[in-house]
C-alpha cells in the first residue's frame, strides 16, 4: 500500500474532534480507540463506533491516486498531532506507516489494517428527511430532562415518536415530563425509538458542528440514523419500553393560569438558594388574581412572596413542589408570559407553549408527605 494525498487540517481536525467521545470510550475491543481512515480519489471518509453508536464523515482532499486505500490509526493521537499543525497537510500511507508533513514538521507513525476493525453499519433506509435547524431546537426542548443513570433504563433516553399527525420527541426523570410535538413532519406509519442519552447529545453536538440544512431520518437494521450533508450517525437504541405518559398529562377538570415567566423564574430561584441541598418542597397557593410562593427551611430560613396570576377562576389551589424542577423546565419557555394548567395537590403542574410549528408540554409532580419526610 503507497499512496498520497493532501487535506486541510482545520477541516479533518473538526471531523476528529466530533469523534473522539466515540473512540475514547471504553470497549470489549480494543481496535475500537482507533479510527478508519479510507481515502478514494475524490475524498476522505473516516469511521469510528463504540459498538453503541457509530459516526461516518467525509471530506474532500486532493490526490493523484486512482486507487483507495484503507488504515487503522489511534483516534486520541491522530487528534492531539493535528491539534499542533496549521495548513494543508500531506499524508503518505507507506505500508505500515503514515507521514504527516506540513511546513517543517516531517513525522510518521504506525498504523494497522482496516480488516481488524468491527462490521459497520451499511444499507441505510432512509424514513424521510427534516429541516436540521428545526430537528436541533426540538432536541433542545426536551434533551437537558434525560436523566444519567436512573435505576429504570428506559427513562435514560428520549423517545421519538412518528406517525401520520405529528413528530414528537419525550423525555422524563421520573419527577418531570418535557414533550415536544410538530405537525410540520409526518410519517405515514407510527413508529417509535428510544435513543440513549448519550447518543441525543452526540447528535446535537454534530448538528451545531456541521451546520447543514438537512437531515435523513432512516433506520439500519436496528438502529437509527441522521446522515447529513457530510455525515452518518448511527445509534443503538434501548430496548425497555419506555413508560405510557400521555395518561398524566390530560387537563380533564385542570385550571388554566398565567404567569409572568421573570418575576416567576426569580422567585424560583430565590427559594432554590435556601434549599441548601436538602430535598425542601415550596408551598404554592393559588388564588384568583395572586399566587403565593412561600418555603421554610429550618436550617437556613424562610421566604414568602406573592405574584400576579392572571386567567385562574378556581378556588383556592394548595401545592407543593421542588423549586428546582420548575426552573429545569422554564429554561426553555422563551415567551414573556407562561401558560400552565392546574387542578389540586395531588396532580402536576402542566406548563404549555407554542407556535405554528411546534407545541411543547413541561409538567411537574407534586412533593407528597411522604417524598418529603
Amino acid at each position: 500500500m503507497n499512496s498520497k494525498f493532501i487535506a486541510s487540517q482545520k477541516e479533518l481536525f473538526t471531523l476528529l474532534s466530533s469523534m473522539q467521545p466515540i473512540c475514547n470510550k471504553r470497549t470489549t475491543l480494543d481496535v475500537t480507540e482507533s479510527i478508519l481512515f479510507h481515502v478514494t480519489s475524490r475524498e476522505l471518509m473516516l469511521k469510528t463506533t463504540d459498538l453503541e453508536i457509530s459516526l461516518q464523515a467525509t471530506m474532500d482532499i486532493e490526490t493523484d491516486s486512482v486507487e483507495s486505500a484503507g488504515f487503522l490509526i489511534p483516534g486520541k493521537r491522530i487528534f492531539e498531532l493535528l491539534k499542533e499543525l496549521d495548513g494543508s497537510i500531506e499524508f503518505h500511507i507507506q505500508d505500515t506507516q503514515l507521514r504527516l508533513r506540513s511546513g517543517q514538521v516531517d513525522l510518521a507513525l504506525n498504523i494497522k489494517d482496516v480488516q481488524e476493525f468491527p462490521p459497520f453499519p451499511e444499507r441505510i433506509e432512509n424514513l424521510m428527511n427534516m429541516d436540521a435547524p428545526f430537528l436541533l431546537s426540538m432536541l433542545n426542548k426536551v434533551a437537558f430532562l434525560i436523566p444519567q443513570n436512573n435505576a429504570n433504563n428506559a427513562l435514560n433516553g428520549m423517545l421519538l415518536e412518528m406517525d401520520p399527525q405529528a413528530v414528537a420527541m419525550v423525555a422524563t426523570d421520573g419527577h418531570s415530563l418535557a414533550r415536544v410535538t410538530s405537525a410540520k413532519y409526518t410519517l405515514g406509519e407510527e413508529k417509535k425509538w428510544l435513543m440513549p442519552k448519550r447518543a441525543v447529545f452526540e447528535l446535537k453536538k454534530l448538528l451545531e458542528a456541521y451546520p447543514t440544512e438537512q437531515v435523513f431520518l432512516g433506520t439500519c437494521g436496528n438502529q437509527l440514523v441522521f446522515s447529513g450533508k457530510s455525515f452518518n450517525f448511527f445509534t443503538k437504541l434501548i430496548a425497555e419500553p419506555f413508560p405510557q405518559y400521555k395518561p398524566v398529562m390530560a387537563k380533564d377538570g385542570f385550571f388554566p393560569a398565567r404567569l409572568h415567566r421573570d418575576p416567576f423564574v426569580k422567585t424560583l430561584k430565590r427559594t432554590s438558594c435556601l434549599l441548601a441541598g436538602q430535598f425542601v418542597s415550596t408551598n404554592f397557593a393559588f388564588t384568583p388574581g395572586d399566587l403565593r410562593v412561600s418555603m421554610q427551611n429550618k436550617e437556613v430560613g424562610a421566604l414568602e412572596e406573592h405574584l400576579n396570576l392572571d386567567g385562574f377562576d378556581g378556588a383556592q389551589i394548595d401545592s407543593k413542589f421542588y423549586s428546582p424542577y420548575l426552573l429545569n423546565g422554564l429554561q426553555v419557555f422563551q415567551e414573556e408570559n407562561v401558560d400552565f394548567y392546574i387542578k389540586n395537590n395531588a396532580k402536576p403542574i402542566i406548563f404549555e407553549s407554542g407556535n405554528d410549528e411546534y407545541h411543547l408540554t413541561y409538567l411537574v409532580m407534586p412533593v407528597s408527605i411522604n417524598q418529603e419526610s
